[in-house]
């Protein structure tokens, strides 16, 4: 039985709810205005009342189910006899009770494995047995809900007030789930770079100049002098931070000057959001146009400069593709900006003689510079955690150097690299994707901290 069907059957039942209680809301409301009386509530708050507790402890069941009930599945499954021939352990167990259960769910209609074809019928039995569970006691949550629900209406009943408690708690419910990720997310870093630093040093990992791991490597052998992660900060720093903001911050400064300054309102109206789309556009189809046009121009080029070290895969081309994405961050913010400048400022500027070119570089960059640093943080932590750019036009090459025609690398490439492939979890150079995850991780939030700071600070200034 599909997932599916107790979640709809427990919104039917809210459904039902939700019209019997409104109908004797509405009954209720008749009869006591007939007695010179009003209703505490109006009846759409008597039906959302019996619909809420009709559905919602149904629902919740349903998606506790929905995740338990596999696990129990195969428990069920593998203490029948037919599991008996199963293998111990590893991806072949894995494999035949995978496909057993695909034919068993009607998902797939035939098998490779020759052991899956006994599991199928035990499969299928545990599957019908579970899902019926599911959903009679969906069912009966949902009644059991909605009956107690009915059951305590009144004419002055405070149904409102508890619609608008329960709506609430759902909010604050919602507002919390971005705060559990957020430690969730840190939590697992955390623990990750605690394992990897007890098989590395922090100090051989962060100042270190060599960075060769091998995850198919023995995890006991020492190891210590490859992992070095100075080189991939260096190029994580020169393609995001130099390179791609040389690009950006000229290009998003002049355009926001523009839009703001020089455009007419219909130059405005068209060029801003096509400007915009920019930030739209996939970052697999940046990469794209790195590896396959940006990149062969740029190795074409040095070597006719005389750069004999000219690759296909370069600093240079990640960095200006890179820099091409993150204008709308700069221009949109360095816009908003400018246009949030008191007016009295550039008549004050213009009133004194100077000229508008001179109004825009000693009165409104200055003025708006808070905004505009804040814009400028928020594209170097958007274009230090980029991957899909770096994977297709930069290369796999940790170095150290300063020219911008070699191919290097950065963290977020590495982070991909180790994450992939058949390594162990519990292998260093596996473990190593995580501390350079934090790493990361604390350099981003450091530069939204900034950024959001300087942006405080610069609507107090002009609000």
């Amino acid at each position: 039985m599909p997932p599916a069907i107790p979640i709809l059957l427990a919104l039917g039942l809210g459904l039902i709810g939700w019209l019997a209680a409104r109908s004797r809301a509405w009954a209720m409301r008749k009869s006591a205005r007939a007695q010179g009386d009003e209703l505490h509530s109006l009846p759409n708050y008597h039906g959302w009342y019996v619909a809420l507790w009709a559905a919602v402890p149904a629902l919740l069941f349903a998606a506790i189910w929905s995740a338990v009930s596999p696990r129990l599945v195969l428990a069920k499954v593998l203490i029948d006899p037919a599991a008996a021939a199963l293998p111990a352990f590893g991806i072949q167990r894995d494999s035949i009770l995978a496909e057993a259960q695909a034919i068993a769910g009607g998902s797939a209609t035939a098998g490779f494995q020759s052991g899956s074809a006994p599991l199928v019928e035990p499969f299928r039995v545990a599957l019908n047995q579970f899902s019926l569970i599911g959903l009679v006691v969906t069912l009966l949550l949902a009644a059991a809900g909605g009956f107690y629900a009915f059951t305590r209406l009144r004419p002055q009943f405070t149904a409102r007030t508890r619609v608008e408690r329960a709506v609430m708690v759902g909010l604050m419910a919602a507002s919390l789930v971005a705060i559990f990720t957020t430690f969730g997310i840190v939590a697992s870093l955390v623990f990750e770079t605690a394992r990897f630093f007890q098989i590395v040093s922090p100090l051989d990992f962060l100042f270190g100049t060599h960075w060769s791991p091998d995850p198919m490597s023995d995890p006991g052998a020492s190891n210590q002098n490859v992992y070095g992660a100075v080189p991939l900060f260096w190029g994580t720093i020169y393609i995001g931070a130099i390179i791609a903001m040389a690009v950006a911050i000229p290009l998003g400064l002049m355009s926001a000057i523009f839009l703001t300054q020089y455009a007419s309102p219909t130059v405005r109206k068209w060029m801003k959001p096509l400007l915009e789309i920019l930030a739209g556009v996939p970052t697999v189809v940046y990469g794209y146009f790195a590896a396959l046009t940006v990149a062969p121009l740029i190795r074409d080029f040095g070597k006719a400069i005389g750069i004999s070290s000219a690759s296909s895969e370069s600093a240079l081309a990640a960095g200006l593709v890179m820099g091409i994405m993150i204008i709308p961050f700069v221009s949109s913010m360095a816009d908003d900006s400018i246009a949030a400048v008191p007016q009295a400022m550039r008549d004050g500027s213009l009133a004194m003689g100077a000229t508008k070119s001179e109004t825009i570089k000693r009165v409104l960059i200055p003025a708006a510079l808070p905004g505009i640093v804040a814009g400028i943080m928020l594209a170097v932590s958007r274009a230090i955690g980029e991957t899909m750019i770096v994977v297709m036009a930069a290369g796999a090459t940790a170095r150290l150097s300063g020219n911008p025609f070699e191919s290097m690398t950065t963290v977020t490439f590495q982070i991909v690299a180790m994450l992939t492939g058949e390594g162990s979890f519990d292998h260093p150079a596996t473990l190593s994707a995580f501390a350079l995850g934090m790493v990361l991780f604390l350099v981003t939030l450091t530069l939204n901290f900034i950024a959001l700071r300087v942006v405080k600070h610069f609507r107090e200034a002009y609000e």
